[in-house]
């Protein structure tokens, strides 16, 4: 059985309400070394924050600020 410790939401404590799709750097830290969305478990992003990541880092995707595979 794991245990793990709870993390607190980087957007909460930073108080930022809607994370920019336009900032890549940041958005960065929510992607993993293979390009995929890192899960909330690991991120600590509250639920509400997690799904606004998970839509600014797609939208940032499309418009090729953000690589949607690592080679």
């Amino acid at each position: 059985m794991a245990i793990y410790t709870q993390k607190q939401c980087y957007f909460c404590s930073q108080n930022i309400e809607n994370p920019d799709y336009k900032d890549a750097v940041l958005l960065k830290r929510f992607v993993s070394g293979a390009g995929k969305i890192i899960d909330p478990k690991y991120s600590g992003n509250c639920s509400r924050h997690q799904r606004r990541v998970a839509t600014a880092i797609k939208r940032s995707r499309y418009l090729a600020l953000l690589p949607f595979v690592r080679r």
